[in-house]
C-alpha cells in the first residue's frame, strides 16, 4: 500500500475517533461505514451481524463492544432526527474489519490500524507491509498448486516439477539457480526459497506463474517436462525484463524477515490484543 494512501487513511481514521468521559476510545458504526468504503448502511449492517458473531464465538460480551445508540443527524432545511448507531470498541472495529471486503484498502489498513494499540503511522505502515507479503507468500503457494496439478495432467511427475520450478527460478534470477539463491541469501536445509524473499520478487514468481497456468490451460497440446519447462522458462524471463527495465535486479534484493516468523509475531500479536480487550 502506498505511503500517501496509509498517510491519508490514518489522518482520517484518527479524525473519527471519539472518546468517552472515561477516556476510552470508539467509533460510530455510520462513521467506520465511511471510512472504509461502503456505500449503504444496509450493506455494511450485514458485516457487522458477521462481526457480532465472531465477537461471541471469541466469548465476548457482545452489548460491550457493540453499544446500539441513537445519533442525531440535520436533515433536509435544517431539521434535525435521531437516528439508529453503534458504538464500537477499538475491538469490534478489528473484527469489522475482519469480515470486511478484502479487495478494498480502507479494509486491509483497518486491520492494521485496530490491532495493535497505537496511533503511531509508521507501525501501522510496518504491519499492513507484514501482511501483504502474508497474502502474497500464500497466493504464490496457490498458483505453485495449480501448476502442480495441471502439469501433473500432462504427464510430469513430482521431481519434474522441481526442475520445472528450479528452471524458472534460473530464468528470473539472471542465470543463479534455486540452490544458488538459497545459498545468497542464506537459507537452510529444506526451507522454502520464497519465505525469504522480498515482497516484489514473490509478486514476480507469483506473475510468471499465472502467466504459465493460464497458457497450459488454454493450449492443451503443450505437454511433457520440456515443452512446459520451455514455456514456464520463457514467462519468468519476460518477467524479469520488466523488473530489470525498472531498476530492479532480483537476484542483488536483500532476504527480508524468515516469513514463519512475521506470522508468528503476528498472530502474538492479535492474542495479545484479544486478551487486552477481554479484561476490559
Amino acid at each position: 500500500m502506498k505511503h500517501e494512501i496509509v498517510q491519508k487513511l490514518h489522518k482520517n481514521f484518527n479524525e473519527y475517533a471519539q472518546k468517552t468521559e472515561g477516556g476510552l476510545e470508539f467509533w460510530f458504526a455510520r462513521d467506520l461505514q465511511v471510512l472504509l468504503g461502503y456505500d449503504q448502511w444496509k450493506n455494511f449492517q450485514k458485516v457487522i451481524e458477521k462481526a457480532k458473531i465472531a465477537c461471541q464465538n471469541a466469548g465476548f460480551i457482545v452489548e460491550d463492544q457493540f453499544a446500539d445508540v441513537g445519533k442525531m443527524i440535520t436533515a433536509g432545511k435544517g431539521a434535525a432526527r435521531e437516528i439508529d448507531d453503534i458504538a464500537l470498541t477499538r475491538h469490534a472495529c478489528y473484527l469489522i474489519a475482519q469480515n470486511g471486503d478484502p479487495r478494498k484498502e480502507e479494509i486491509a489498513f483497518a486491520m492494521a490500524y485496530f490491532a495493535i494499540q497505537t496511533r503511531k503511522q509508521e507501525l501501522i505502515e510496518k504491519r499492513i507491509e507484514e501482511m501483504e507479503r502474508l497474502g502474497f507468500r500464500e497466493k504464490l503457494t496457490n498458483s505453485e498448486n495449480e501448476l502442480s496439478g495441471i502439469i501433473y495432467e500432462r504427464g510430469v511427475d513430482n521431481m519434474g516439477f522441481a526442475r520445472i520450478r528450479s528452471k524458472g527460478d534460473q530464468a528470473l534470477f539472471g542465470g543463479k539457480t534455486t540452490l544458488d539463491m538459497k545459498q545468497k541469501l542464506g537459507v537452510k536445509g529444506t526451507r522454502a526459497l520464497a519465505d525469504f524473499l522480498p515482497t516484489i520478487t514473490i509478486k514476480a514468481k507469483d506473475f510468471a506463474n499465472e502467466i504459465t497456468n493460464f497458457t497450459l490451460k488454454r493450449d492443451a497440446h503443450v505437454r511433457g517436462e520440456q515443452a512446459i519447462t520451455n514455456e514456464h522458462v520463457k514467462n519468468n524471463k519476460d518477467t524479469r525484463d520488466l523488473l530489470v527495465k525498472r531498476g530492479i535486479v532480483p537476484e542483488n534484493l536483500p532476504p527480508e524477515e524468515d516469513i514463519k516468523k512475521v506470522e508468528r509475531r503476528l498472530k502474538s500479536e492479535d492474542k495479545k490484543f484479544l486478551k487486552v480487550n477481554k479484561k476490559k
